[in-house]
């Protein structure tokens, strides 16, 4: 521990953001660093407790403490060793991540946690710039081949660590463009794909194999991938999206909100209108936009709508509004429920909580309103929620783009999982354990949001790690990668 005292003589700082005049002009990343100096001092507040509560709210068990006290004491290449040490890819986190760990910080009990996104973010921002980060080859080739379907998070975390020791790995995506969620499904504006371009040169050098436009399942069957690959990963995702259940209508306007995004970031790469577009423009230009959906998904949606030149941008949230503070003694180390506010929604839009949609409502074949209710929420007998409409609660608002971001269901099942013929959990997820990440058959294996359902890049990380460890023992026999 470099600085005893350090947590009560410096105060929290975090990253600065550039103004919103300027920010929804353009569709770069907005986020200020903290000069280097500052960023040590903040890396002084760490305790080192002899519990690191911090390690209990991060997925990947970054050492946090450690990569803390090296940069404080200006260690900066030490502290990028460690932090690579159990994540693949800070850059992704450092941008993306909600910070679980801040919230289980031992700091936060008042408030005050440490930076740790914001050291994490600029500890491999730094690396890059410094060229520290370099491909690491294997010492030798093991003869073993390995098919990763799905590129995102998971599936890349996977696909390195295999490379690394040794198997040759080939990773498979049925877009143009390699980075699944990391590539469609975030805007620019919160993590620029430039960040996914090195990365991917850095595994090519390692001997990874990218094939995009290919779609496993439908472009080349499971059966041929296990006749030419002693083990295949599905890290396909869980993109059935969440519909709204609104009675029957043929009105347009109505779209799920990667469908939305992902054509945004596809004109941000430079693709033409029709590459980008080829189901129909989807624009919030001059409309008046709802967004259903209080999550990450939907805050996305509200910054790439105001970038557009939304007339207005209004977010629904089906469950009530929650407490501005939580309460610490009953929620802390963990994730807390409470009312948070991201640099999107700061930007503009109008939140509303406790309401349902229950009638789409235009003419001439395209929407103009939503019919809602507000709504009442208490406990029946069983503690659990129970959802009541408020009577005289309806109102009309209106909407002339409704964006879904509701949340997924889960992982396509027709194509790959259906050639596949692996078994599924309840919820309609692929069937595995996070011991050996095997399914019920033989040589495929399942990580990531095809195995847990919909969950955070860091989860994946962890997922695609862990599993790359399990099939390097199946086939190896033993392994030296970690878990």
């Amino acid at each position: 521990m470099g600085s005893t005292t350090g947590f009560l003589e410096v105060a929290r700082r975090e990253r600065s953001y550039e103004p919103p005049s300027s920010r929804l002009k353009t569709w770069r990343e907005f986020v200020l660093p903290l000069p280097a100096p500052e960023l040590e001092r903040q890396a002084s507040r760490c305790m080192s407790c002899g519990i690191p509560f911090c390690h209990t709210g991060c997925p990947v068990n970054n050492l946090i403490p450690d990569w803390n006290d090296l940069t404080y004491r200006g260690d900066w290449l030490s502290a990028l060793d460690v932090l690579h040490s159990t994540n693949n890819f800070p850059e992704f986190t450092g941008r993306v991540c909600p910070a679980p760990c801040e919230a289980a910080c031992t700091l936060n009990i008042n408030e005050t946690p440490v930076t740790i996104k914001t050291i994490e973010c600029q500890i491999v921002d730094r690396g890059w710039e410094e060229g520290w980060i370099q491909p690491q080859t294997p010492l030798a080739a093991t003869g073993k081949s390995v098919a990763i379907v799905g590129s995102g998070p998971a599936g890349l975390a996977c696909a390195q660590q295999l490379a690394r020791a040794g198997h040759a790995v080939s990773v498979f995506e049925k877009n143009d463009r390699i980075g699944g969620l990391l590539r469609y499904g975030i805007p620019d504006f919160k993590m620029e794909k430039t960040l996914i371009d090195r990365r991917l040169d850095q595994m090519a050098a390692e001997g990874v194999s990218f094939h995009p436009s290919v779609h496993v399942g439908v472009d080349v069957s499971v059966a041929d991938l296990l006749s030419q690959y002693d083990s295949i990963v599905l890290a396909g995702g869980a993109e059935r999206p969440r519909d709204l259940d609104l009675p029957e209508h043929s009105l347009e306007g109505v779209h799920f909100a990667m469908d939305f995004l992902t054509q945004q970031n596809k004109r941000v790469a430079g693709d033409s209108e029709s590459a980008a577009a080829p189901a129909g423009v989807i624009s919030a230009r001059g409309k008046h936009v709802v967004v259903i959906g209080g999550g990450d998904t939907g805050s996305d949606c509200i910054g790439t709508a105001n970038r557009q030149g939304a007339a207005s941008v209004t977010q629904l949230e089906i469950m009530p509004e929650p407490p501005v503070h939580e309460n610490k003694a009953l929620t802390w180390p963990n994730w807390p429920l409470k009312l948070r506010t991201s640099s999107s929604q700061e930007e503009g839009c109008e939140r509303d909580f406790a309401v349902a949609t229950r009638r789409a409502m235009g003419a001439d074949g395209r929407i103009e309103a939503l019919e809602c209710a507000r709504l009442e929420w208490t406990r029946g007998p069983d503690g659990r929620l129970v959802m009541t409409e408020v009577e005289g609660g309806r109102f009309t608002l209106r909407a002339e783009l409704v964006l879904l971001a509701m949340g997924f269901i889960g992982p396509h099942h027709e194509g790959v999982l259906e050639q596949a013929g692996v078994a599924l959990d309840a919820r309609g997820a692929v069937a595995a354990n996070t011991e050996d990440y095997s399914t019920s058959r033989d040589r495929i294996f399942a990580c990531g949001d095809m195995r847990r359902g919909q969950s955070l890049v860091v989860w994946a990380i962890r997922e695609g790690r862990q599993c790359a460890r399990a099939v390097d023992l199946a086939l190896m026999g033993t392994s030296d990668l970690p878990r």
